[in-house]
């Protein structure tokens, strides 16, 4: 299984990369508990937006992706699940995060399983996942899990536990959602269908004999 965290963050380090990798970690260790005794398991893969920048605006100048950019649209849309992470400015979501989800094609996403997510400075701007990310990825056809998950400043000071830390359970919880949706969309492997030899579908084709 292919887990895709798509991060729009534009510094290095940066809390909208440190949620990433939260939650990359919180989905990858649910699907584990969840197949216990099966052989998946889910691969995590990061691409930042931040290094794609100029690659970006120059599609749109173009209209075509360079080699690097068209690696980033194909492991995205070859995901089994995505989460999408965005700083919020201005009440919404950052022009880098909707320029990358321009390029793609707004089928590539269809039925895709995601988990959107937000960093910012206060929580007054959390709807943003309401409002902007939840209808951009309506958009696009994803299906997008219940719990959205939004991080304040005052977000990243909690101990990490389920009294004190309410963002460690609002991932706990949307990791638990995809995961869900991920296990129900990656194909099991189908048992291999017994051969009819030739003869034997010739005869059932054929009228019966008479009495």
């Amino acid at each position: 299984m292919k887990l895709v965290v798509v991060t729009a963050g534009l510094t290095q380090p940066s809390s909208t990369r440190l949620l990433g990798d939260r939650l990359g970690e919180a989905v990858a260790q649910a699907v584990t508990q969840a197949v216990t005794g099966r052989a998946e398991a889910a691969e995590v893969e990061t691409v930042e937006l931040r290094d794609l920048a100029v690659d970006i605006a120059n599609a749109f100048v173009t209209g075509f992706p360079n080699g690097r950019l068209r690696a980033a649209i194909e492991t995205v849309t070859a995901a089994d699940a995505l989460i999408a992470v965005t700083p919020i400015f201005s009440g919404s979501y950052s022009g880098l995060f909707k320029s990358f989800f321009d390029v793609i094609d707004n089928t590539a996403l269809t039925g895709k399983p995601v988990l959107i997510a937000a960093t910012g400075g206060t929580a007054r701007h959390s709807l943003a996942l309401e409002h902007a990310l939840r209808p951009l990825f309506a958009y696009l056809r994803a299906v997008v899990v219940p719990t959205a998950v939004y991080a304040a400043s005052e977000d990243w000071g909690g101990g990490r536990d389920a009294f004190t830390d309410g963002l460690g359970e609002r991932i706990e919880r949307a990791a638990e959602e995809l995961a869900a949706l991920l296990l129900h969309r990656v194909p099991r492997r189908a048992e291999p269908e017994a051969v009819v030899p030739f003869e034997q579908q010739l005869a059932a084709l054929r009228p019966g004999e008479p009495d």
